[in-house]
């Protein structure tokens, strides 16, 4: 079982002891009215429960800090004071010292329960017990016990069974101990330790309103992606080749030198034909990927702070008496 201190625990309570803090309450044994110490912390369970008050006894044992049960304390808001049942000086000096939470284990708790635990049931002061029960009937009364000569028999046995409700001590059976298992235990097998109640505790619930956030999804807008043409002129640079004809005129090396008759043919239809080319560009479009755009969403993150009234009860105490 896993204990927090009050202070530390970050659940709601379930459960309020007395109408104030009672952290700095004193506390008194209910035996004589001693004072013990004072309340030093609270240790409560995984729930939320309250089960231990760190008491330090400095009143008692100088700088020792022990723990109190829950169930075996009472509360009393009006002097601010806690009493502890049945607590006496020698079962505070038998008690483990409380020094850190985590020493509180299953073991360290058995040895503060075993100091609690009421082992025989003693008769109150005033209670007769009967003179069968006291005695048993073998046992001799002692001859001082015996009524005085002068009595009358019936006032010496008067005085006889007078002598012996004063000095024998009354039987006391003892009760049976529950055997407890570590792996199956709860606070729950041992109310006498653990329970609150509102006769011992005095209970009183204040509220108070909370803001609880809550978060739903609603579209804020939509985003449309899509794309379309447009046209433009592009401009591109071609480098062409194209044939031109030039003529030149020479003077021969042997001009003047006749030539035969065969060599010499006036003619008018000799003609020379020469092919002449150019380049002209060839423009053809193809369509390339030129980008590519990619769609995603991320999501951030922001803290959004909203106010609101709340209402709390706070404590009204009216100390004039009446």
């Amino acid at each position: 079982m896993v204990l927090f201190r009050l202070t530390d625990f970050k659940k709601n309570i379930h459960q309020n002891i007395g109408e104030h803090d009672i952290k700095n309450y004193d506390v008194y044994s209910d035996i004589g009215d001693n004072k013990v110490g004072s309340i030093k912390d609270v240790l409560v369970d995984e729930s939320g429960n309250f089960r231990y008050l760190v008491v330090d006894t400095g009143f008692w044992v100088t700088g020792k800090d022990v723990l109190l049960p829950i169930g075996c304390c009472r509360v009393e808001d009006s002097n601010r004071r806690i009493y502890a049942l049945r607590l006496t000086k020698e079962k505070v000096e038998h008690l483990p010292k409380f020094h850190e939470l985590e020493q509180v284990n299953y073991d360290y708790e058995e040895q503060v329960r075993q100091v609690y635990r009421i082992s025989t049931v003693e008769a109150p002061l005033n209670t007769i017990v009967p003179l069968e029960t006291q005695i048993p009937l073998e046992t001799q009364i002692p001859l001082e016990l015996s009524a005085p000569l002068e009595l009358s028999p019936l006032g010496a046995q008067m005085q006889r069974q007078r002598t012996i409700h004063r000095e024998i001590p009354a039987y006391v059976e003892p009760l049976e101990q529950p055997v407890y298992n570590r792996d199956t235990y709860t606070y729950q097998q041992e109310p006498d330790l653990y329970q609150m109640n509102d006769q011992e505790h005095k209970t009183l619930k204040l509220y108070e309103e909370q803001l609880i956030a809550n978060k739903h999804r609603v579209k804020t807008g939509e985003v449309t992606i899509g794309k379309h043409v447009e046209t433009e002129t592009a401009h591109i640079a071609v480098p062409v080749e194209k044939e031109r004809v030039i003529v030149e005129r020479t003077t021969p090396t042997q001009i003047g030198k006749p030539v035969s008759p065969n060599q010499a043919a006036f003619s008018n239809q000799e003609v020379l034909r020469m092919d002449i080319y150019e380049e002209i560009p060839d423009i053809q479009k193809q369509a390339v990927v030129r980008e590519e755009v990619r769609v995603r969403k991320v999501v951030e993150q922001d803290t959004v702070e909203a106010t609101e009234k709340v209402r709390k009860e706070e404590l009204d105490i009216d100390t004039a008496s009446r």
